[in-house]
């Protein structure tokens, strides 16, 4: 009989997006066909006016994402593993702003999964770390990137012993926004979602991109300054928000 469970799980409220990894019994490991539907529906979200902000978690209390499924890959090939829309997200580059709601433990790849959020909100049960070199592996597919989030040598001690942190400790470190009880991992990733998606979109896009930038390529964040200082500030948006802020009302963007 063919399992028709789904992989991945989508919920709207109002302008949120909420996507739920849906593989418990392997630790929501992602297959090729889950990888494929993740970055094709974040890819579509991203084109969306109506999808102001993304929430991604997973099901069950175990695990957030425990990397790529193993067997699967030795049954399907690396090239099951590839979809423009989940590179965009696990490097922070999609326009839309993603707030990671770690339901459990995150670990290899689903680390670097988490690594793409803009705002990463934990359950207090949850630990994190990449054992890649336990394995005789290293974490390629982004993990080493992780200096950018955090102080360097810290970064040279996750990945060089493998070992796993708490989530106490990547809150301490700025690696994670929040930690939470485990049963509030959710409303709490949606309650950070709703402050984010109550701004201007034009405003939040520059803001993503030119933070980001500001910390991986400085040279390009300052040629994109100006590109998003006339977009943004000649917007209509813009214009709404200084009405909006004389009239004493809630704005109305239009997201031009």
């Amino acid at each position: 009989m063919t399992d028709t469970t789904p992989e991945l799980i989508q919920e709207r409220r109002g302008q949120i997006l909420i996507l739920r990894l849906n593989r418990p019994d392997a630790r929501n490991a992602l297959t090729g066909s889950l990888y494929r539907e993740l970055g094709d529906t974040v890819l579509a979200a991203d084109t969306d006016p109506d999808v102001r902000a993304i929430v991604i978690t997973a099901t069950g209390d175990r695990a957030f994402c425990s990397g790529m499924d193993l067997k699967a890959f030795a049954t399907e090939g690396e090239g099951a593993f590839t979809s423009e829309g989940f590179a965009r997200l696990a490097t922070g580059k999609l326009s839309t702003p993603v707030i990671g709601a770690a339901n459990g433990t995150a670990i290899g790849g689903g680390l670097e999964l988490l690594l793409g959020s803009d705002i990463i909100i934990a359950s207090s049960a949850a630990k994190f770390g990449f054992p890649e070199v336990k394995r005789g592996l290293f974490p390629g597919g982004g993990g080493t990137d992780i200096g950018t989030r955090i102080p360097m040598h810290v970064a040279l001690e996750l990945t060089l012993t493998g070992d796993l942190i708490t989530a106490d400790r990547g809150y301490q470190l700025g690696l994670i926004n929040a930690v939470v009880d485990p049963d509030q991992v959710l409303e709490a990733a949606v309650g950070y979602a709703e402050r984010v998606a109550a701004n201007a979109p034009l405003g939040l896009a520059a803001c993503k991109e030119l933070v980001r930038l500001a910390v991986t390529d400085s040279t390009s964040a300052a040629q994109k300054l100006g590109q998003w200082q006339s977009t943004v500030f000649s917007s209509g948006d813009a214009k709404e928000g200084a009405a909006a802020f004389i009239e004493k009302r809630t704005p109305i963007w239009q997201g031009r």
